[in-house]
């Protein structure tokens, strides 16, 4: 019998070289939402990732070489729309994301937001930080080029509903960076931001080095305020 889980959540869990955090990530996911589902999509790691959660019996995918944050939840999202799943998002394996907060989003997402951000800033006054002050950047831009504030745009944690799981491995520009929260809202789909609290990483090694987030940045700015008007999905 095929199982229909076109009104379920597959949460997507991003891992390189997260063999020291994934276990209480994925425990904590367990304790906090147990009928939700999840796969962790181990990255290529150079540790013993894959081996810690084939031990604990975890959903794996394990991706033969590091194709990036991005390559790695458009994996997830490939997995997603085979199994017909009708919401998916992005979940930290370093624990930075706390899934206490997946039902509000989830929540609303069927009440009609195409994609849910968790905004660490959502009604908050934060104090400044250069994370901060990127932020603030990006939020601008997007403001600019849509009319619309998004309050924290580099936020991972983002759930999408069913129209979008398929052109995230459809088109390989969908990825679940800043600039395609711009894109999104500019093709017409409706972005809801959800307050979360987020804790900072104990353990593991962090996508974005110290040294590449300049780069990043800069790239990210580019695109919102110029590419973004001639991509194409």
């Amino acid at each position: 019998m095929e199982l229909d889980y076109s009104d379920r959540l597959l949460v997507i869990i991003p891992a390189y070289n997260e063999a020291e955090s994934i276990q209480k990530t994925v425990t904590e996911l367990n304790k906090e939402c147990p009928n939700v589902d999840y796969i962790v999509v181990d990255d290529g790691s150079l540790d013993c990732t894959a081996a810690v959660c084939l031990e604990n019996g975890y959903p794996l995918l394990q991706l033969p070489v590091n194709l990036g944050l991005s390559g790695a939840f458009q994996a997830g999202a490939r997995y997603a729309n085979r199994m017909g799943y009708g919401y998916c998002m992005q979940l930290d394996a370093d624990g930075q994301h706390m899934p206490q907060y997946i039902p509000d989003m989830l929540k609303a997402a069927r009440q009609g937001a195409d994609v849910v951000i968790g905004s660490r800033y959502y009604g908050k006054h934060k104090e400044h930080s250069m994370r901060r002050v990127g932020g603030k950047l990006l939020q601008g831009a997007i403001w600019l080029t849509t009319g619309k504030k998004i309050t924290d745009p580099t936020s991972g944690m983002r759930l999408y509903n069913g129209k979008l799981i398929a052109d995230f491995f459809k088109f390989p520009n969908f990825d679940p960076e800043p600039d395609m929260i711009a894109y999104l809202i500019h093709r017409g789909y409706a972005v809801q931001e959800v307050e979360v609290c987020m804790r900072e990483r104990l353990v593991g090694q962090s996508y974005l080095r110290f040294g590449r987030v300049i780069q990043y940045m800069m790239r990210m700015m580019l695109s919102i305020l110029l590419i973004q008007w001639f991509r194409k999905g």
